[in-house]
């Protein structure tokens, strides 16, 4: 028969079993109402409350002003396109839903200012993301991103636009593209930002009669 004499612990106290100390717990209380009855309680509570309803799509929903929507490949004031077939955009893309193909202008048959434009142009908006990276790498400001959000479709191939129904609309005084450039009337539109002036150096000599830092001559 097992020995069910307590232990005791090198102090001559008996030792008390994992556990003892903690507090008891206290029983639940059972609900007064079944199961089935709480849910329709919580039911019937939300009924009276405040119903936001959007009409969509009969009413349109309006976007913030910078919500990033569909692409957009601009065009210079004379029609010429922007885009000079760099492929950064397709580089900066995290989900490689850009392709990009270039080719090169010539006088007959030039569709950008650059010596090259792009030739093919697809956007996968399967794989897109609207991170806007591709944004940001574009160093001629040809590639931006609209309101529009209406992009769903039952149809995958239908989702990968093509440099055509990318290109933004020629507006009143555009020509269509392949044609000389033409400069603007104001100045030259094509030219790229002026440079900002060099920063001078920390270390170069203080100029005649400049005062050092500190005041001391």
């Amino acid at each position: 028969m097992p020995d069910q004499t307590p232990a005791r612990r090198g102090d001559g106290q008996v030792a008390r079993p994992a556990g003892a100390d903690r507090a008891p717990v206290k029983p639940q209380r059972p609900s007064l109402l079944p199961a089935p009855l709480q849910g329709f309680g919580i039911t019937f509570s939300t009924m009276f409350k405040k119903v936001t309803t959007e009409e969509y799509p009969e009413v349109a929903k309006v976007t913030k002003p910078r919500y990033h929507g569909r692409h957009v490949l601009n065009r210079h004031p004379d029609g010429l396109e922007k885009c000079v077939g760099c492929e950064l955009c397709a580089w900066a893309c995290p989900a490689d839903a850009i392709y990009v193909e270039g080719g090169d202008n010539t006088d007959e048959q030039r569709f950008s200012p650059g010596e090259r434009y792009g030739r093919v142009y697809q956007i996968n908006y399967l794989r897109c993301i609207f991170c806007g990276l591709c944004i940001e790498a574009c160093p001629t400001r040809s590639l931006t991103m609209s309101n529009d959000f209406e992009l769903a479709d039952d149809n995958r191939q239908d989702l990968i636009f093509t440099k055509e129904q990318l290109m933004a609309p020629l507006l009143p005084g555009m020509e269509q593209p392949p044609h000389p450039m033409r400069l603007g009337d104001d100045a030259d539109y094509y030219a790229p930002r002026p440079a900002r002036p060099a920063a001078p150096a920390l270390d170069a000599p203080p100029a005649a009669g400049a005062t050092p830092v500190g005041g001391r001559a």
